[in-house]
């Protein structure tokens, strides 16, 4: 979950200055500013996160802060963790929401299981960032995976993952799955052709050094890295927001990947826009209808009990998934020929 190939999900620019700062524990208790540069706490109004970047001018979404959990800065980013009072844990990075307690299963099954369900009995799967551990945990509900292997660039995440999101983290306890601390490019770079069943990439968005991760040589490693009718889910945007870069996504795809390329989406309340979008291909091979789902979550959840019961993902909101608004779909349809 941090930049390049370790991929932050959203990684957003620095706020606006004067805009937000952060403050101490006791400055939030006593409703008072801090002047301290690391917490992205709302200077508008004391107590409160707020996400605001020029990426969504004249918009931004706020959280009430109930207690800072956890600050620091790795080698990467800034990292914290605060009680929220309608969502539970946040975590946060350079000032961005990954994840919240309450609405993380929007996307961490969604992003999951649109392609695991899409083809059968996938054995080996590659996770792209996803250092919090929510992705393993939705790969592990599937009886066939042989393999994991999870590529993200930044240990403090995973660490502090682990502490805070125990539910969200407890995929790391698989047996299956294998922990790579590294750059997710150099990884993939290093992998033989045909390798996975599956590739999930939790991505940054294409500004900055994270632009490769949406460009022609980055899809190309991914699908020489995958098998025949091997599949790819990636982080896409929002249709409110940025359809000039799903355009360019779509294009790239059609360009590299021979199979199926088709768009879906999500609701997620703590991203921009409250919704995300995610870029579903196969490679040329056995076909991949992404749309009707082949491979069902495991009824029998003997094997994950720990994981707990699927919240937001069955076979309805699966093939629901793909359905746009019709300016989307005429946006997404014209590049796609």
């Amino acid at each position: 979950m941090t930049e390049e190939g370790g991929a932050v999900k959203r990684p957003r620019e620095d706020e606006e200055n004067g805009v937000s700062v952060s403050v101490d524990m006791e400055d939030i208790n006593n409703n008072n500013n801090s002047n301290k540069e690391t917490g992205y706490i709302s200077s508008v109004i004391p107590g409160w996160f707020s996400e605001i970047s020029p990426m969504w001018p004249g918009e931004a979404h706020s959280l009430k802060v109930e207690k800072i959990l956890f600050q620091g800065k790795s080698e990467y980013q800034n990292v914290m963790v605060f009680q929220s009072s309608t969502y539970g844990k946040v975590l946060v990075l350079d000032g961005v929401i990954q994840l919240t307690e309450r609405d993380e299963c929007a996307y961490q099954e969604m992003i999951t299981h649109l392609p695991l369900c899409s083809i059968p009995n996938p054995k080996k799967v590659l996770v792209i960032g996803g250092g919090d551990g929510g992705v393993l945990r939705e790969v592990s509900r599937h009886s066939s995976v042989e393999h994991v292997d999870i590529c993200e660039i930044d240990k403090m995440v995973v660490d502090v993952s682990k502490q805070f999101f125990p539910d969200v983290a407890v995929g790391y306890e698989d047996p299956r799955v294998a922990l790579h601390i590294g750059d997710g490019v150099a990884f993939l770079k290093a992998v033989p052709a045909g390798t996975y069943d599956a590739v999930i990439v939790d991505s940054s968005d294409p500004i900055g050094p994270a632009q490769e991760l949406f460009e022609k040589p980055f899809f190309e490693l991914v699908a020489k890295a995958l098998r025949p009718g091997g599949v790819l889910c990636t982080q896409a945007e929002s249709i409110w927001l940025h359809m000039h870069i799903i355009e360019d996504i779509v294009v790239n795809c059609r360009q590299i990947f021979k199979g199926s390329v088709n768009y879906a989406w999500t609701t997620v309340p703590t991203y921009p826009s409250g919704v995300i979008g995610f870029m579903l291909c196969s490679t040329e091979g056995p076909a991949v209808d992404f749309k009707h789902p082949v491979n069902p979550v495991d009824a029998d959840e003997s094997h994950c009990k720990s994981k707990g019961p699927l919240k937001f993902y069955n076979k309805e909101i699966h093939a629901a998934a793909f359905c746009l608004p019709s300016f989307a779909k005429k946006v997404i349809e014209s590049k796609s020929k």
